[in-house]
């Protein structure tokens, strides 16, 4: 879209056609790969934590914290259908995608 003429002052919320949690992307992860992956909900300063001991930058951690509880808040969910417009088919689920990624 970025390329194509049309989309000047447009505002699109990108989103797949099927939401899920990271609960279920953990148990989809798991059937894909066949190796169990449970999903743990940390807290805001263990998360935190969590990435700076590995190495994130503290700007980044930062980022990916505040995504993380927007996300528990539903302030990233869409389900506009814009994406799936904009690319002209149906969104690919989270288990077509971990299948995609792994091949």
């Amino acid at each position: 879209m970025l390329s194509t003429d049309g989309h000047t002052g447009e505002v699109y919320e990108l989103g797949g056609d099927h939401a899920f949690t990271l609960a279920e992307l953990a148990t989809a992860i798991s059937v894909v790969t066949g190796r169990r992956i449970q999903y743990t909900d940390l807290p805001a300063d263990t998360f935190t934590r969590a990435l700076l001991d590995a190495g994130v930058p503290p700007e980044l951690a930062n980022v990916l914290v505040s995504a993380d509880l927007a996300m528990s808040r539903d302030e990233m969910f869409t389900d506009s259908g814009d994406l799936r417009r904009l690319i002209g088919r149906p969104t690919t689920t989270p288990a077509e995608a971990i299948t995609d990624a792994l091949r």
